[in-house]
């Protein structure tokens, strides 16, 4: 006796697939004999899709932040979002408020720790050094193994004011001193010089706003890689979306892909304000975007399971396999007419769109607010 049966979920690749959960993992996974008995079926009848849960690794959603906030669940579960990341909003002096009011949410939250201490308490946080504390960091990081999966940066010139790249480097120094975690760098305007940025940056470090469209961005005038970004990539680095409201272009984003350059991870940067007003509105919106500029739904699909797993070390996340959380999304691909807008006035016509019903977390279901209203699978 399962827990739940998914049946007959069209994967990303086109086949069918039924999904079994118990005790919260995945438990079988392929065609299951129609005697196989659950206490809850999900008949989706190879009408919707079934992935893994998406992660969306660059969000804001620290209720309690005075710039950028939101609700997890709100840019989790309730938009098919499984699991969300919190990019920096809180930093060793809240990170212990954010981990309590993370803990009752139906979405798996986690953070990067801003490694300023003030978090985003104002916009400029590292202009300050004295606000930059290796020490608390890396108390925080051991009071919250769990809950801290990485840190991260703000590298801009509203950001660091005065401070150049040293925020990096310490920021370098706290990573090396708790086990290389994972670190994500916001790239904005000058200075410091994104080259100087990435000469600092390898293995495993992420560089979010990757397609942002301000001068300081991957491609050069003439519309190819920069060679600092490409020697860096060659040591590792890892390209993340952070679409938000100023740091998506288009432009960038089709020069890139038509040079074989695809992000790593697709993630939004969400919060109220770009979630209501948009560009932003949701992940799957986000996602929707990379269709119309000649990406596959598998290749979309995997910039928000396994690739987003692997790249901020989230274990039993990411993959429909046995054994692994039961973290899952149902979409449906919705076909017909639609206008993608990006942060520098540029818009593109699609004509797909991701739509999630449902997440799962840990087997428990949460329909979405289109998923109540939709009638594609009886439970």
């Amino acid at each position: 006796m399962y827990d739940t049966i998914i049946r007959a979920g069209r994967l990303g690749n086109g086949q069918l697939v039924d999904v079994a959960i118990k005790h919260g993992k995945i438990a079988a996974l392929g065609s299951l004999p129609e005697s196989t008995v659950a206490k809850q079926t999900l008949t989706l009848d190879g009408q919707v899709h079934v992935s893994a849960g998406w992660i969306d690794g660059h969000t804001h959603c620290y209720p309690a932040s005075p710039l950028y906030h939101d609700e997890p669940d709100k840019v989790g579960v309730e938009s098919g979002v499984t699991t969300v990341i919190d990019a920096g909003s809180t930093g060793a002096d809240d990170v212990d408020d954010f981990q309590r009011l993370a803990a009752d949410c139906k979405t798996r939250v986690h953070a990067l720790l801003n490694i300023s201490r003030i978090g985003l308490l104002r916009q400029n946080e590292l202009a300050d050094p004295a606000d930059i504390d290796p020490a608390l960091a890396q108390a925080a990081i051991r009071r919250h193994p769990g809950f801290i999966v990485g840190i991260k940066a703000r590298m801009s010139g509203s950001v660091v004011g005065e401070s150049g790249l040293q925020p990096l480097r310490m920021a370098k120094q706290i990573q090396q001193a708790n086990g290389n975690l994972p670190l994500m760098v916001h790239v904005g305007n000058t200075p410091p010089d994104l080259d100087e940025i990435v000469a600092l940056l390898g293995d495993g470090d992420l560089l979010t706003h990757c397609f942002n469209g301000k001068p300081n961005r991957i491609l050069t005038p003439a519309g190819e890689l920069r060679q600092a970004v490409r020697e860096a990539m060659r040591r590792g680095l890892l390209l993340d979306i952070g679409h938000g409201g100023a740091s998506f272009s288009f432009e960038v984003a089709e020069l890139a892909i038509a040079q074989g350059i695809l992000p790593h991870t697709i993630s939004s940067d969400i919060y109220c304000k770009n979630r209501i007003k948009g560009p932003v509105y949701s992940l799957a919106h986000v996602m929707s975007k990379f269709f119309a500029i000649g990406m596959t739904l598998e290749q979309v699909l995997a910039c928000v399971t396994h690739q987003a797993a692997d790249a901020l070390r989230l274990p039993g996340k990411g993959r429909l396999e046995v054994g692994a959380d039961a973290d899952i999304t149902l979409f449906e691909v919705s076909c017909g007419p639609t206008l993608f807008t990006d942060t520098e006035a540029g818009a593109r016509n699609g004509d797909r769109q991701l739509l999630p019903l449902a997440a799962l977390v840990g087997g428990e279901l949460v329909l979405t607010h289109y998923g109540k209203s939709h009638h594609a699978f009886c439970v």
